[in-house]
């Protein structure tokens, strides 16, 4: 028996022409061609980011914006935190190694093809798919992943039925090093191909505790890799690889005093939460009637035409448009402060000291100031481009409801300061 692992939906061609001499090589090439070295999700930030090499495609993801805001008045949606077997099944569709619906909710599958040979010519082959839901709770550091074994298939002569299969969630590596997980659920470990498709889904639960994570954040991040192995039954006998790996998600748990549930109530062990390492975005709408309408319309004239804002540059290339260039939060007071003095300096040099309209607008910058990449990152870093940020002053409601609408997305997202945590910006309507 031969083995492959591919991404769900790869193996187009009906099961029994995998069965023949030309599926045989038809596999191969499949399997060739799925990115053999990409393990994680393009969108990965953080250590984990540096594990494995990214997927070259975008995953699939849902839109931000259809995200329903809670409570009034300007703020973020609130990110989901439950996604459907349904769900996952068409967020990945037939060629997404991830589908990430929020930094709460993402998932991964992978297809299990077996080639049942005789006197090394295909006689058989058989196949599953595997789906692994990870779903995070509002202020909770347990992960639960949820396992889907479906799809199974087989076709000629094969031993799949009595064919042990074993599944387990592995952490490969964390940062720091040495960290300790509890974990739960009723993952059955070792069943036959019958047994799991009659079963079809399990759970894994995955916890880390406070205190075991690095800087003021108390930052811990993880891999975390299903794995599938399999033993084929008597006389069968396995050529190639004995188990199969799903691609990687990435966990993180976190404990930052700036976050929601920083001290965990009465339980300083529950204190902090977990969330994927995934780069999210924030969403500003440009609609007539939306709150921050000005500040989502300077920002999408800074994406698409930098050569019509202020300060001038000509080779103006704002950040926080795609996950190869995001934008990196910053609590620190001053760094805030010496941004919003930069781009306050840039819009009286523009529109002069009376740029504020009798203090009916404000001087609306991007990338915002609590950046690294505000108006002020020059300062810091002279290697950067000078001026490659915008200004312009704006309505002040527009231009608090946009700041009530980052404050909130902080919070919900659980954005971390510095260089381990990304976001962009999209911008509707």
């Amino acid at each position: 028996m031969e083995s492959f692992v591919l991404p769900i939906g790869a193996a187009e061609l009906p099961l029994k022409e995998l069965a023949t001499p030309q599926g045989h090589v038809r596999l191969k090439a499949l399997a060739g061609r799925a990115e053999p070295g990409a393990r994680l999700a393009q969108e990965t930030t953080g250590p984990t980011a540096s594990y494995a090499p990214l997927s070259h495609r975008a995953s699939g993801f849902a839109p931000a914006h259809a995200f329903s805001p809670t409570g009034s008045g300007a703020a973020a949606p609130e990110p989901p935190r439950t996604m459907t077997y349904g769900e996952c099944k068409k967020g990945l569709g037939s060629d997404n190694k991830f589908y990430v619906k929020s930094r709460f909710a993402a998932c991964d599958g992978a297809s299990f093809v077996q080639e049942w040979l005789m006197n090394g010519r295909p006689a058989g082959a058989s196949m599953f798919n595997v789906r692994v839901v990870g779903t995070i709770a509002r202020d909770s550091r347990t992960i639960d992943f949820q396992y889907y074994f479906t799809d199974f298939e087989t076709t000629g002569e094969t031993g799949a039925l009595s064919m042990p299969i074993t599944t387990k969630g592995t952490v490969p590596k964390t940062w720091p090093s040495g960290a300790r997980f509890t974990r739960g659920g009723n993952a059955p470990g070792t069943m036959t191909w019958a047994q799991l498709e009659a079963l079809r889904t399990f759970h894994e639960t995955v916890n880390a505790k406070p205190g075991q994570g690095s800087g003021r954040s108390d930052l811990l991040a993880a891999v975390y890799e299903p794995l599938v192995s399999f033993k084929p039954p008597a006389p069968w006998k396995l050529s190639g690889a004995t188990q199969g790996t799903l691609f990687m998600l990435a966990p993180r748990w976190d404990a930052a005093s700036y976050l929601p549930n920083s001290t965990g109530g009465r339980n300083p062990a529950t204190k902090g939460a977990a969330t994927f390492s995934y780069i999210t975005a924030m969403v500003l709408s440009a609609k007539a009637g939306a709150e921050e309408r000005a500040e989502a319309q300077h920002i999408r004239t800074a994406f698409t035409h930098p050569e019509d804002t202020k300060p001038y540059m000509s080779a103006k290339k704002v950040p926080g448009q795609n996950v190869e260039d995001p934008l990196h939060r910053t609590v620190t007071a001053k760094r805030n402060d010496d941004n919003r003095n930069a781009a306050t300096k840039q819009c009286r040099r523009y529109w002069g000291a009376g740029y504020s309209h009798g203090n009916t607008r404000d001087c609306d910058e991007y990338p915002f100031a609590s950046t690294y990449e505000g108006a002020a990152e020059h300062d810091y870093d002279p290697e950067v481009r000078k001026f490659n940020f915008s200004v312009k002053p704006i309505a002040k409601e527009d231009n608090q409801a946009g700041g009530l609408i980052l404050k909130s997305f902080y919070s919900k997202n659980r954005i971390l300061d510095g260089q381990d945590d990304a976001f962009i910006v999209e911008i509707s309507g």
